[in-house]
């Protein structure tokens, strides 16, 4: 790996910066692929990056670059003055203090592709022989190696290396003339010794596939509960995560800018971002501090935003040790089957495809790959039905979580059951 940040930090301040950092990386991916049932590719891609930032009189600039090469770097950063120049000053601008130099390795950075082709060959015959209806579009087993220098002028260095395994694939079911809608399932692990099929929630989306090609329209609108699935709890508390990021917190239009310390959810949901207990994580956040595990929500009550450096300058609120991604859930004490027999009326939701909610949290959109409940019974699948509501009360209305999580290695979820969603 030849190191040019020096250089680029050399040049940054010749050139008249006040304060500079860069960011080198090199990802590398050995990625086996199956189309339509059959192993088709094998290929091993690298994608180097580096990514240099400015700030000159409170006025800041960044501009990215795939070569390292010194006179592509020299016309960068050419481009960045001009760019700095011309952008508004801003006091909140600022880079990462002194800190010790420190190294971070994490995860398998060798793959071994005897197995990635095993495990894959062993899914698609599982596949097929538990569910000849289901169709696999594309699926596949990659190794993914991440190296990473992170530096600034004020003397911070960082290097960090993780490596890691991820298995997806995308499927639907075909019986007759009659088609089930597309779904599909990932997960990031450090090994391979568990099967494709039992990670994640893959087998239980094959099984939904093969069972939603024939579907039934809800007949009436009602209000009732949402059993949320772990593939779809991220439509859900993505609502929560967004609002409590730098965007939202900087513009002010986030209902929860005065909630740290206050319920914002049920007293039964505890939100973690991992990065640095994940599969795949990161090790150094975006603006050159150690990453840290961080709880967000505690017992529903709101324990820390999402901030990076500029946010918490601009908002004058405490920079947070994550800025978010490889999120868990803790797990409930209730049984999925439990948790379903409490279900009066309402639904099973496996996907939501919906536009972003306001700002206040009301949504609409449409229920895929779900199935109706009714007095404690998952009674059938049904086709493309209308959900709405609002998330932040969803959040609020959580009435249990299961002890079942599915891990899919970037994040951990239960199974989640609200009330006062409308189904029509």
């Amino acid at each position: 790996m030849q190191d040019p940040t020096q250089y680029c930090l050399d040049r940054l301040s010749g050139q008249g910066f006040d304060k500079s950092q860069v960011r080198y990386s090199i990802d590398e991916r050995d990625e086996l692929q199956a189309e339509h049932g059959k192993t088709s590719l094998f290929r091993t891609v690298a994608n180097t990056s580096l990514v240099l930032t400015g700030i000159h009189q409170h006025k800041r600039a960044t501009v990215t670059l795939n070569s390292s090469d010194q006179a592509e770097i020299d016309r960068a950063v050419n481009v960045l003055w001009l760019s700095a120049q011309a952008s508004m000053a801003d006091e909140a601008n600022d880079i990462a203090g002194q800190q010790a130099p420190d190294t971070f390795s994490e995860g398998l950075m060798t793959p071994d592709r005897d197995a990635m082709f095993g495990r894959l060959e062993e899914f698609l015959a599982y596949s097929q022989e538990q569910y000849p209806t289901v169709l696999i579009g594309l699926a596949g087993v990659s190794h993914l190696r991440k190296f990473r220098i992170d530096t600034n002028s004020n003397g911070v260095r960082f290097e960090s290396s993780t490596g890691c395994y991820q298995t997806s694939a995308h499927f639907n079911a075909k019986d007759g003339l009659d088609v089930s809608s597309m779904n599909g399932s990932y997960a990031l692990t450090d090994d391979l010794d568990t099967p494709i099929a039992e990670l994640a929630t893959f087998d239980r989306l094959l099984r939904g596939a093969a069972e939603q090609v024939r579907t039934q329209k809800v007949e009436h609108k009602f209000t009732g509960d949402l059993v949320i699935t772990p593939d779809c709890v991220g439509s859900f508390f993505g609502f929560l995560i967004n609002s409590i990021s730098r965007g939202p917190m900087v513009a002010g239009t986030s209902i929860y800018k005065h909630k740290l310390g206050e319920t914002v959810a049920s007293d039964r949901l505890n939100l973690r971002s991992m990065p640095r207990s994940k599969p795949g994580g990161y090790q150094v956040t975006e603006d050159c501090f150690p990453a840290q595990d961080l709880t967000v929500v505690e017992d529903g009550v709101l324990r820390s935003y999402l901030l990076d450096l500029y946010a918490a300058n601009k908002t004058g609120l405490e920079r947070s040790g994550s800025t978010g991604g490889w999120y868990s859930v803790d797990p409930g004490t209730t049984s999925l089957h439990d948790l379903i027999k409490h279900v009066d009326q309402g639904i099973l939701i496996g996907r939501f495809s919906g536009g972003q909610p306001s700002s206040s949290g009301d949504f609409s959109g449409i229920a895929k790959n779900s199935y109706y409940i009714e007095n404690g019974d998952i009674k059938h699948p049904i086709s493309e039905t209308m959900v709405s509501g609002n998330m932040a009360n969803a959040i609020l209305d959580i009435c249990d979580l299961s002890v079942e999580r599915a891990d899919f290695g970037m994040g951990a979820f239960p199974w989640v059951r609200t009330s006062g969603v409308t189904v029509s």
